[in-house]
Order: C-alpha cells, then sequence, then structure tokens
C-alpha cells in the first residue's frame, strides 16, 4: 500500500508530558530533548512538550528547543484554561506559555458539568466564558490552538446539551483543532464511535477538524482511538509504548502501523514506519524502562515462532502465522529454540548464525536431542542463543577452544557486628591457553562479579578484546524450589561489547558453578564475535566442508 496517496491522520505524541506522569517514570530535560528528537526523525507531526510554569524542567525544556529547533515537528505548550473570575491577559499562569514561543498551544477545558461544579467550584456559563477567553487570548498572542475537550465522553453521556455548548465555544473562539478525550478510560469502542458521529452531526456547517485522546484504563486505547478515527477524527493523540498515568495512553506504537498499514491512512511515511521498533525501544532505554517483549508490532516476541509446526509453516509462507511482514515497522522474525522445538526450528535458526544445514544431516537430530536433553536439565535456550550457537557448533565438532577451565575457587569474608556485612569477595581461576598454565585472583564486590574479574585476569593478555566486553544483565531462577535450598539454578547472563548484544546461560545445584558457566560461555562467544569480526575468513575453519555461513558487510556473522 502506497501510503503517500492516503488520506493523512495528523500524530499527536505526548509521551513528553502524559507518558511522564506514569507511576515510576522520570524524564530529565536531556532525556526529555532526546526523545523529542528521536520523534522528530520518526516523522511525529506533532510533539506536546509538557507544561511551561508547571515547573522549571518544562520551562528550560522549551527554551532549550528555540536555541536547537527541531526538523519538522510542531512543538506544543500545554495549559489549562485560564482560572475563574480573572481574565486570560491577567492570568499569570498563560505567561510563561507565550515565552514558551511554540506557534501552537494545546489547551484543555472540562466539559462535564460534574467537573465545573465539583471541581472548579465555578458556574457552568464561567466555564464557558474560560474557554472563550483563553483561546481568544492565545490567538490574539499569534498563536494557533488546539483545544482538549477533558472528560469529554463522560460529560457528553451525562450532560449531552452542556458538553457541546464547550465545544460550540471552542469552536467560535478559533480553535484549529477539537479533541475528544476519554480522560477517564471506560469509553467502549462503540460508544466512541457513535459519540464521535453525534458530534459531527452537531456541527453539520463548520469546518470542524476532530481529534482523539484515548486512555486506557479498560485496555480499549488503542481500539477506541482507531474506532474515533473511522469515524471521522483526523487526530490521534497517545504516547510511545502506552505510556502515561494509571494504566497509560493509547500506544502509538500500535495506532500508526494499525491505521497506515491496516486501514489504509497515511500517518508518517513508509521509510519512516520502518524506524517504528528502534523509537520504541529507544524510548524505553531513554526513560529507564524494560522494553515489553510482548508488545504488539515493536516487541521482540511480536513475530517470534516456538512451536515446530508453526515454524515450518511460516518457513514455507510467513502469511500462515504473521499478520504482516515484520519489516514493514522495522521488526524482525524470529525463531525460538526450546524443547518444543523440531528440525525446523533447527535448520530456520542455522540460517540465523550463517549455517546452511540439510535436515538429513545427521547433525540435525544431534543438536535436536541435546537442546531437549539440556532444556529437560533446566537450560532455556529461547532467552540464552548465544548458548545455543556455541552448542551447535560444538555438535558439528567445530567448536574452537579458546581456553581450558582446570579449576576455580571463591572466597567471601564476613564482618560480624550488629549486622552481617560483606567484604569484597576472593576469586582464584586455572586456566590452560595456548598450552600455559594460568593462575589469576582477583576481588569482586560478590562472588559472580570476582569470578568474573578474575577469568578476565586470566585471559586479558592473550584476548585483549575482553576489556571491551561488559555485563549488562545478570538473572537468577529456582528451577524445582520444592527442594528448597537444594534446588536448581539457572542463571542468564546478558553481555555487551557496546555493539552487540548476547545471551548465555548456566544450570547447577550449585549458584555460583551456573553463573560462572554463563559467564565462561558470554567469554568465550563475544571472542568468537571479536574474532570474525576482524577476520571474516575465520568461518572457514568453523564449519566442516559443505556448511556455508554468511557476513553481514561490517564483518560480524549474524
Amino acid at each position: 500500500m502506497n501510503s503517500d496517496r492516503s488520506e493523512k491522520i495528523w500524530i499527536y505524541d505526548t509521551t513528553l508530558r502524559d507518558g511522564a506522569q506514569r507511576e515510576g517514570l522520570s524524564l530529565s530535560i536531556e532525556d526529555k530533548l532526546r526523545i523529542a528528537k528521536q520523534l522528530d526523525k520518526l516523522g511525529v507531526p506533532f510533539i506536546e512538550g509538557g507544561w511551561p510554569g508547571a515547573n522549571p524542567k518544562d520551562v528550560q525544556f522549551f527554551w532549550q528547543l528555540q536555541e536547537e529547533p527541531l526538523q519538522q515537528a510542531e512543538v506544543t505548550a500545554f495549559c489549562s484554561t485560564r482560572r475563574p473570575g480573572i481574565l486570560a491577559a491577567q492570568d499569570p499562569m498563560l505567561q510563561p506559555i507565550l515565552a514558551a514561543g511554540t506557534r501552537w498551544v494545546t489547551i484543555f477545558g472540562k466539559s462535564w458539568d460534574l467537573h465545573v461544579i465539583e471541581g472548579l467550584k465555578t458556574t457552568l456559563a464561567e466555564n464557558l466564558a474560560m474557554i472563550a477567553d483563553t483561546i481568544a487570548y492565545l490567538i490574539s498572542q499569534g498563536r494557533q490552538v488546539i483545544y482538549d475537550a477533558e472528560h469529554w465522553f463522560d460529560g457528553y453521556k451525562r450532560n449531552p446539551e452542556y458538553a457541546l455548548k464547550t465545544l460550540e465555544t471552542a469552536i467560535a473562539s478559533g480553535a484549529q483543532w477539537i479533541v475528544l478525550c476519554d480522560t477517564n478510560g471506560g469509553t467502549l469502542p462503540h460508544e466512541v464511535s457513535q459519540i464521535v458521529a453525534e458530534v459531527r452531526q452537531a456541527f453539520p456547517n463548520s469546518d470542524l477538524k476532530l481529534g482523539i485522546h484515548t486512555h486506557n484504563d479498560s485496555d480499549l486505547a488503542v481500539a477506541n482511538a482507531l474506532a474515533a478515527v473511522i469515524a471521522g477524527v483526523k487526530m490521534v493523540q497517545g504516547t510511545m509504548n502506552g505510556y502515561g498515568e494509571r494504566c497509560g495512553n493509547a500506544n502509538l506504537c500500535s495506532v500508526i502501523p494499525n491505521l497506515q498499514l491496516k486501514l489504509g491512512y497515511s500517518c508518517i511515511t513508509d521509510t519512516q514506519l520502518t524506524e517504528l521498533t528502534q523509537t520504541s525501544r529507544f524510548v524505553s532505554e531513554v526513560v529507564n524502562l524494560a522494553p515489553d517483549d510482548h508488545a504488539p508490532f515493536v516487541g521482540r516476541s511480536a513475530f517470534a515462532h516456538k512451536g515446530g509446526i508453526h515454524v515450518s509453516a511460516v518457513e514455507r509462507n510467513p502469511l500462515t502465522y504473521e499478520h504482516l511482514e515484520p519489516e514493514l515497522i522495522g521488526n524482525q522474525r524470529r525463531i525460538v529454540i526450546s524443547d518444543q522445538a523440531g528440525l525446523s526450528n533447527i535448520l530456520v535458526k542455522a540460517r540465523t548464525f550463517g549455517i546452511n544445514l540439510d535436515k538429513k544431516d545427521p547433525a540435525c537430530r544431534q543438536i535436536l536431542d541435546k537442546l531437549k536433553e539440556l532444556e529437560h536439565e533446566g537450560y532455556q535456550f529461547e532467552a540464552a542463543e548465544a548458548s545455543f550457537e556455541l552448542l551447535m557448533r560444538e555438535a558439528l565438532g567445530k567448536r574452537q577452544e579458546l581456553f581450558e577451565l582446570k579449576g576455580w575457587s571463591v572466597h567471601c569474608d564476613m564482618l560480624a557486628g550488629t549486622t552481617m556485612q560483606y567484604k569484597n569477595s576472593l576469586a582464584t581461576v586455572k586456566v590452560a591457553v595456548k598450552g600455559q598454565d594460568i593462575l589469576a585472583a582477583a576481588e569482586g564486590n560478590g562472588p559472580v562479579s570476582a569470578l568474573d574479574a578474575a577469568l578476565r585476569e586470566a585471559l586479558i593478555n592473550f584476548y585483549p578484546a575482553i576489556s571491551h566486553f561488559h555485563l549488562t544483565d545478570y538473572k537468577v531462577r529456582i528451577l524445582d524450589s520444592g527442594v528448597g535450598t537444594s534446588a536448581k539454578t539457572r542463571v542468564l547472563v546478558e553481555s555487551s561489547n557496546s555493539y552487540e548484544r548476547w545471551t548465555t546461560v548456566g544450570v547447577s545445584g550449585n549458584i555460583l558453578e551456573a553463573s560462572y558457566l554463563a559467564v565462561v560461555e558470554a567469554i568465550e562467544y563475544g571472542l568468537l564475535m571479536h574474532s570474525c569480526s576482524i577476520n571474516p575468513d575465520c568461518m572457514e575453519n568453523l564449519y566442516p566442508k559443505g556448511v556455508t555461513t554468511s557476513l553481514d558487510q561490517s564483518g560480524v556473522k549474524r
């Protein structure tokens, strides 16, 4: 579908304001600037930057953007209508809004008579005057106004006549956009469709430009946004990854591809759409929240296939188990390896490692049998693909022995007192490298840290690339808790060289041994990647004749 010829839907991102109201989420000025620039690159037309004057951070954010303006997005300042009993021109709350220097301002006003009377403690007539005066004043100062009708759907269902008067007032005062807000998130899609249609019928002769702003308290924010668009709105407000207060806002990572790829509207260019997955993960990283692996469209598992029958079918035709091509939104298909895998999983996974195997090859069955045996013991390779690649190489008889483990020990001192406190742990390892025995010791702030440091100390002179590896995540899982302290432990270690990430796994009844196994494989795999990045011909020595490999343009095996 060529989105350039489709009807335009204006995307309005409020991650920096409404999204930042999520519990546990806090953004620095630098965080907000980085996210704004990424959204600008994605092609989002409107980015709500915050409420200037509500806090010093938002004031500085807008000042910074005046010095370093975005390339194409309109940044909007956000605020409420003026306060009761005071003219907009005299309300000090509106002065920082003007000082923010944005062309567009979004203001919200009350649609629900309950909020006017009990929240604002003023009259219904004064609320209308507040809407009219604020919009007219901002326009007189050269601003264009987006009017958010707060609690619109609840207000309309309780008192439709008054709710429509608030919209009529905003339109008559010059607001360019009217946005209907499901602030409590309790409206259902069929209600959204009906009420949007009734609003359009109520203003048949006006050049009404409608928007929608939905919250996810009923898990329907995306569905409600789509229903509103189908009913005639032209702007959708939402946040990246659905961040927001309580249960969040409409997730633009789902809204945009649904509108563009399923309904045929144009939100951003097709090229920009391929940046959606990366943008989602970038925002997750900046706000310091783990990405949702199971998020639709952009999640790591969104196009993951685990069952052998599924994998076999997807290999023949991806449409059998995928609703669209993952590449369209910048994601990718993943074949998951587990005890539910069949030969199809092994063959496809091998290809992602650059290995072309034939299902008649005895190594395929050997790999599958070993996989299921280890998973029965507690290993989990779907979360540790680096360990599975090493397993596959071992089955092919071409796993290089970079070093030989000969022993290790860990010593932890305790200081007795009012509370027991650890001193640094001391680890000793003995390895053989190229026929030479190396004994090394190192301290760490815990036994695993000490083991990792000691192993690095033993190997660093032989493999300097180790200095670029660092542990990024460490997870422990008790597998059979019913046997108490005798339970097996599974440890997942995620490592990085600042360009690539890889995960390895270790399982043992001894948590230190499980950790050590995972750390050792992490270093081995990192060295393998480094070796092949600087010497692509190394692949010729890793696999038997007839087994081919592939490299990406950087020379790193994929």
